[in-house]
């Protein structure tokens, strides 16, 4: 018997491999930080010998959740402005209590994001905000897979300053977590009313120069495709084709206002969506074509956005919502079916983010970015069909173990590598310190 470090085994066995099937009774083994097999327990249990062993008991063993689009140090202002329009939400608070954060704030936010999203089965999260370093290393410390950019724009930023320093900050970034197994960097305008042509095609020679990603908020309502057109007389998308921003490289969140030619610039550059529906319910910025975009093979994952605008973390919740929301408002129960909608939270995310090559599903040598669900819950019995439970009933409460790289990071629902108490206290203090500057 070949020798291996994890077993897990005892569950419904969902890979999310392209020609996939849910095995009843499957098993994954891991050695490393990488799968060496799944498939039938039986199989694996003849061939491998375990140092550890996770009993799945029944329930639902599969990848890890794909975060593509979120603020993470933003649960430092969880329910601070609700209730408000977009650009009101951003410039008359957002914006004001960002000038004061500094970068103890934002690790120890993100600290909390990371407890939060690894409770709830997210192991994989594509973030944009300031002093994103603290970013990386709470995210290396919990032992997250990230992708991570300083937010650039063209008035000075609270951590770099003018804008030219925030170039040099991006590039710092590249260089300092290069090849690193975890963390992995964009470059991250903010969006096309808040970076000029000149910026944005600077964005994309760092870009381009270095091969790493860009993520620019595009379209996210209609008033943000008004201001675009009255300053250069075409929608976001037009915009960005015409100054050579666009290629497969970018993601781009939200897509809510989007015209027919916008989607299929987008199809034909290659850029990749990031869907949050929440947040553009709750800041009532629209609800984006997704059905649409697909329907033209366009990929899209989804993303919970920040805690001030969502306001939880919980990508099970938010594909809940996604289903929902595009049905409701087609008027048609057969669009975004579950299978459709697991999908874009854990093979279609890691395409967006390109790292399908490492994770989002599980096969033998890609990255052992598991999670456990588990199913013996009066609200999860019975079970007809898998994928139905993940998106219909089941919560972020119910993953019960999380892995990633090969590391377990819960299990039993107890962090191993954060202390969830100390982490909730220190974002508490912040907290004091934002309602009194406010």
């Amino acid at each position: 018997m070949q020798a291996v470090d994890i077993i897990i085994r005892n569950g419904w066995l969902l890979t999310m491999a392209p020609d996939s099937r849910v095995i009843k009774k499957g098993a994954v083994a891991v050695r490393g930080d990488s799968i060496v097999a799944a498939g039938p327990q039986d199989v694996l249990g003849a061939r491998y010998k375990p140092w550890k062993t996770i009993d799945a008991c029944g329930g639902i063993i599969m990848p890890g959740l794909v975060n593509v689009h979120t603020h993470a140090a933003m649960t430092c202002f969880r329910g601070l402005a609700d209730d408000l329009p977009l650009m009101t939400w951003l410039n008359e608070y957002i914006f004001p209590a960002e000038a004061k954060l500094t970068s103890d704030a934002v690790y120890q936010g993100a600290l909390l994001a990371c407890a939060e999203m690894i409770l709830s089965g997210t192991t994989t999260f594509c973030d944009m905000y300031l002093f994103e370093d603290s970013v990386a290393r709470a995210a290396k410390e919990a032992g997250m897979r990230a992708v991570v950019g300083e937010v650039l724009y063209d008035f000075p930023s609270p951590n770099y300053g003018p804008m030219e320093e925030g170039l040099k900050y991006t590039e710092a970034l590249i260089d300092r977590w290069r090849d690193d197994p975890l963390i992995n960097i964009a470059v991250e305008p903010h969006s096309a009313y808040l970076c000029s042509p000149d910026l944005l095609k600077r964005v994309k020679a760092i870009a381009d120069r270095n091969g790493v990603p860009v993520v620019i908020h595009l379209s996210e309502s209609e008033k943000e495709v008004d201001q675009i057109r009255e300053k250069y007389g075409k929608t976001p998308v037009e915009h960005l084709a015409e100054i050579g921003f666009l290629n497969p490289g970018v993601i781009a969140a939200h897509c809510v206002a989007l015209s027919k030619n916008d989607i299929r610039l987008l199809r034909e550059f290659g850029v990749k969506v990031a869907h949050n529906p929440e947040s553009n319910m709750k800041l009532a910025s629209g609800i984006s074509p997704v059905p649409e975009l697909l329907k033209h093979g366009i990929t899209v994952g989804i993303g919970t956005d920040g805690c001030a605008s969502n306001n939880n973390l919980d990508l099970l919740q938010e594909m809940d919502t996604a289903a929902k929301l595009h049905k409701v408002n087609r008027l048609d129960p057969t669009v975004m079916d579950a299978p459709t909608v697991v999908r874009m939270a854990t093979f279609d995310g890691a395409r967006v983010l390109g790292l399908q090559d490492l994770i989002g599903s599980l096969e033998p040598g890609k990255k052992a970015d598991i999670i456990v669900i588990d199913t013996r819950q009066p609200h999860l019995t019975p079970m007809y069909d898998v994928y139905s439970h993940l998106v219909y009933a089941v919560s972020g409460h119910d993953v019960v173990t999380s892995i990633v790289n090969g590391k377990v990071l819960m299990e039993n629902r107890v962090l191993t590598t954060l202390d969830q108490d100390a982490v909730i206290e220190s974002v508490n203090r912040i907290a004091e310190r934002v309602v009194s500057k406010i």
